[in-house]
Formats: C-alpha cells, structure tokens, sequence
C-alpha cells in the first residue's frame, strides 16, 4: 500500500510539474525545430543567389567573349544591383575592367577600385589593387600608383608589388629606385612566383644595366662568359606598366 501511494505520488509530481513547465518544453523544442528549418533555409537561399549570380557571371563572360561591351555592362549592372556582395559580381568587375582598359579606363579603375574596397576574399582584392595601380600607371598616375601599393602586409604579394614599383619608376626615369625595387622583388615573399628571367632583363634594360644577385661568380680563371638561358638569350624589352600585368 505504501508502494503504491508512493507510485501515485510521484505520478501527481509528474503532472504537477507537466502543467507548470510543459509548455516551456514544447516551445523551447518549437523554437529548436525552426532554427534548423531557418538554417537550412538560409542556405538554400544562398545556394539559389550563387548560381543566379553565377548564371549571370557567365553571360557576362560570353558577352565580353563576343565583344558585345554594352551588352557585357547592362548584365554587370544588373549583377550588381542583384548581387551586390557576391563573389561573382567581384569577379565580373575584375573581367569588364580588362577590356574596358583602352575604351573605358575611367569605367575600368572604378570597377578595380570597387573589388578592391569591398571583395571579402583579401587575394582577390589584392589582385585587384594590383591592376589598378597598373592601369593609373598606364595613364602616368604615378604617385597615385605608387600611393596605392603602399601596402603594410602585403605577404606573398610582396615580389609582384616591388616589381610593378619598379616598371612604374623606370617609366619615370628614376633609374635608381627601379633598380632598387627589382632587387628587391627578387627576393621579396613571393619572389617565386614572378617571371626571374623577365625580372632579369627588366633590370639589364635599365641605363648602366644589372646582375642578378643570386646568380653564382664565375670559376677562378674562366675566360667563358656564362651562356644566357631562357627569355634571357632575348633582347630586353624594357619594363612596362601596360594594367595587363597581373
């Protein structure tokens, strides 16, 4: 009997604390099961606004391809409107800013300066300060160039921004910092992603010319002036800071 007023007991707790927190139970596990379903539906949307955005990355690219420019600027505009923040939109002003560099620079460095500014991917932005600092040099926006390559970190972009600092001195005539800033790049972070030989010959071009410093001296005695290899065999082209560069 005691066993059995005891079970009955427990059986009213039960009840008892059923009525006072079951509804608490329900909604925390209501509030449990839509934030799954809004999670899952956030990501659909965001699946569905990358491949419009891509859908229209690529007419973009076709309408460029074709050499439809106004075409190519009506779809980028309404890639931009729609998707201002995506990756495809940044990647869409990088491509219509190559071809509009002779036709449209003005459009060109502001499409660069946009990616620039607000692409959230820092390798992408970087590219694009990298082109941008090209094509003001292009246009003999030196200090407005050299300005913008001031960059504190600039990690494995090091190489490329001495090099295009010194195609912007050269094209000065500031011999001295060019020189300065080629060696530099040779072994700056980075320095092996960048055309050596090209770099090379950048620097030979240059009045009064230049060794590359990491080559070895010639043997004790030698008489045989070292054979050139590759790109270097050529004739040098000089630098230049044509916004193609990068």
């Amino acid at each position: 009997m005691d066993d059995y007023l005891s079970d009955k007991e427990q059986v009213e707790r039960l009840r008892a604390w059923w009525r006072e927190n079951g509804w608490f139970l329900i909604g925390g596990v209501a509030i449990g099961l839509l934030a799954i379903y809004g999670y899952r539906q956030y990501f659909a949307y965001q699946d569905r606004q990358g491949e419009n955005a891509g859908a229209l990355y690529a007419s973009v690219k076709q309408a460029i391809d074709g050499d439809d420019t106004a075409a190519a600027e009506t779809l980028f505009g309404q890639l931009k409107a729609d998707y201002p923040d995506n990756v495809y939109t940044h990647q869409a002003a990088m491509l219509l800013a190559r071809s509009e560099v002779v036709t449209a620079p003005d459009q060109a460095a502001a499409n660069l300066r946009s990616t620039m500014e607000q692409s959230d991917d820092p390798e992408l932005a970087m590219i694009a300060r990298l082109r941008l600092a090209r094509l003001l040099a292009y246009r003999e926006q030196y200090d407005d160039a050299l300005k913008l390559l001031e960059v504190q970190s600039p990690g494995q972009f090091a190489g490329r921004i001495s090099e295009i600092q010194g195609d912007i001195h050269a094209a000065r005539g500031d011999t001295a910092a060019a020189r300065t800033a080629y060696l530099t790049a040779m072994v700056a972070s980075g320095a092996e992603l960048l055309d050596r030989s090209f770099l090379q010959m950048k620097l030979e071009d240059l009045p009064g010319g230049a060794a590359d410093p990491a080559a070895e001296p010639a043997p004790a005695g030698s008489t045989e002036p070292a054979a050139p290899t590759g790109d270097a065999a050529e004739a040098a082209p000089g630098a230049s800071v044509a916004p193609e560069g990068e």
